[in-house]
């Protein structure tokens, strides 16, 4: 069973299946994602600033993708 005080939107900021070059960009933004979690209480500020750092994320992963060739 799923432990209700984790937000469900953290499953997207895992990084581990990622290529190393993009694990460096993403690891980041699950630090911080988890800290906030651990800071703040739930309610919906909070599951904006999470969707919005998860937007942040991924655009910065497509970032590396583009830096590295698309590869």
């Amino acid at each position: 069973m799923a432990d209700p005080s984790v937000p469900p939107i953290l499953r997207y900021f895992t990084f581990g299946h990622l290529p190393e070059h993009l694990r460096a960009v993403s690891a980041p933004f699950a630090d911080l994602a988890n800290q906030l979690v651990e800071a703040l209480p739930p309610g919906p500020e909070l599951s904006v600033a999470l969707r919005k750092l998860l937007e942040s994320k991924d655009a910065a992963v497509r970032a590396g993708l583009d830096s590295q060739g698309g590869r």
